[in-house]
């Protein structure tokens, strides 16, 4: 095996500094304590972020409440619009430099790095032309009465991000709360935030007022706690895993603040005998292996009817034998998993599945830089639907495949564990399309696709442990967002 260096330009914008961005300035914590940050593709240093705390947290939401008293919230809808599309503008002029560094940051495939910019950007677009259109309604009320609501923004919000997708759950969270005219504080994952960081200066770049975006890296523990507690803070938004999001559920509760968790998943494919198993094939395998399983929504459960069992195992099994494993910047099917730590849980989970059958495994590149995280994309054949490996959320390359007999015992299976994120099924029997629609337990449902290409206009969430609330799409709006009744008597 190989060393690698990281490919990283510490001097395009303002990502190499140990610093947090607060009413557009670049500060220095209060500790002046930072944190190493490492490339997963091969163990090295990247450079050292700050680690904020309580301190640093208070003064970015004193930040945020001055901009609300000032210019970011005197701007009319149309305004904060037309500033969104132009900080979508330059994310896409910034697109090789954005994606180099999510790739360097997370560890994910290059190819899916740009993809997270264009999604990113997209939603930039698609909340900068939502901004003007949360209106209000008028309710037919008694005689010399006038009734109607406003659509208000909660003030200032909170968001944490996890490491898997920094840009397009930046653009989902802070994107939708921007629209609605909130005032932002953004703690991203002290394992991956140079593009959170990077997005900052291109905001300011844009014209956005000081302090209505402010980003204050540091640890889950330290300033994720602060910022879920903050008696100012009056809305929370958090992306990670069940046991966190309990926490913050929790610290949010002490103030009456509401909370979009959006959490884990044990994500189904139902794939039926008179399904289309040739369009199929692709969603099934690559839902499950993206961002090297390191999803939320990834499709880690393959439910196959006993009918085409065979066909689907040996062609998923093909694919599998075929996927290789690389450094992000080498652009193959898979990269590195985030970090060590994240490597131990996979394999301590492939260790317990020694008692099931292996129907294929990918490959690790021969050359891999030394103290990378890799680890290979492995398929479980004939799973039982009990077994740890279909029940608890792995979030490595790893998909079991479970067969079934019939309707009734799919949706069982499918509806059998405390998730309930996302679903798919595959068939051409369109009653039998409508009937799981309505019965699967899961936020977003799919019929004969995956994914629907990630649509920033699709509300998104889930159900049980998978959390509760709504990103993406018009209802993100509604979230961050606070209704008001005015009723006027007028005779």
């Amino acid at each position: 095996m190989k060393k690698s260096n990281s490919n990283f330009d510490p001097n395009w914008c303002s990502v190499g500094r140990a610093q947090c961005f607060i009413g557009n300035e670049w500060v220095a914590p209060i500790s002046g304590a930072t944190i190493e940050l490492k490339n997963p593709s091969s163990g090295e240093v990247i450079c050292n972020i700050a680690r904020g705390g309580a301190d640093d947290i208070d003064r970015a939401v004193d930040s945020a409440n001055a901009a609300l008293a000032r210019e970011w919230g005197r701007l009319t809808a149309p305004e904060r619009g037309r500033m969104m599309f132009r900080l979508g503008q330059l994310v896409l002029e910034n697109t090789e430099q954005l994606a180099r560094l999510e790739a360097i940051d997370v560890g994910k495939p290059l190819t899916q790095a740009r993809a997270d910019v264009l999604a990113l950007a997209r939603y930039m677009e698609f909340y900068g032309g939502a901004a003007d259109k949360m209106h209000g309604t008028t309710i037919p009320y008694l005689d010399g009465y006038t009734v109607y609501t406003l659509r208000e923004p909660h003030g200032v919000t909170g968001h944490i991000i996890p490491w898997n997708y920094p840009m397009q759950i930046i653009g989902r969270s802070v994107g939708a709360a921007l629209a609605m005219g909130n005032a932002t504080v953004l703690k991203p994952a002290e394992e991956a935030c140079l593009t959170a960081l990077a997005f900052a200066d291109l905001a300011k770049q844009v014209g956005f007022p000081a302090g209505a975006l402010n980003v204050v890296p540091g640890l889950g523990a330290e300033a994720g706690a602060a910022l879920s507690v903050h008696p100012s803070v009056r809305h929370i938004s958090f992306t990670g895993s069940v046991g966190v999001g309990k926490l913050i559920q929790s610290a949010a509760a002490q103030n009456v603040v509401p909370v979009t968790l959006e959490l884990g998943g044990k994500s189904p494919q139902l794939v039926f005998d008179d399904a289309d198993i040739a369009a199929a094939l692709p969603f099934l395998v690559d839902a499950g292996i993206q961002n090297a399983g390191q999803t939320c929504s990834a499709s880690s459960r393959i439910l196959v009817q006993r009918g085409v069992y065979d066909e689907v195992l040996e062609k998923m099994a093909q694919r599998y034998s075929q996927l290789r494993v690389a450094p992000a910047m080498d652009d193959l099917d898979l990269g590195p998993l985030i970090s060590a730590r994240q490597k131990e849980i996979v394999e301590s989970y492939l260790a317990k599945g020694a008692d099931l059958e292996t129907a294929a495994q990918g490959k690790i590149e021969d050359d891999v830089p030394i103290g990378g995280s890799y680890v290979k994309p492995t398929l479980f054949a004939s799973v039982s639907p009990g077994h740890v490996l279909a029940q608890e959320e792995i979030f490595g390359p790893v998909q079991v495949v479970i067969p079934f007999s019939d309707e009734d015992e799919a949706l069982a299976i499918a509806n059998g564990t405390k998730y309930g994120l996302v679903a798919s099924v595959w068939s051409a029997n369109g009653a039998r399309q409508m009937r799981l629609a309505k019965k699967l337990q899961s936020g977003q449902i799919f019929v004969n696709n995956y994914g629907a290409g990630g649509g920033v206009e699709l509300p998104f969430g889930g159900t049980g442990l998978s959390g509760h609330g709504r990103e993406k799409g018009f209802e993100a709006l509604y979230g961050f967002s606070t209704l008001k009744t005015v009723a006027t008597l007028h005779g």
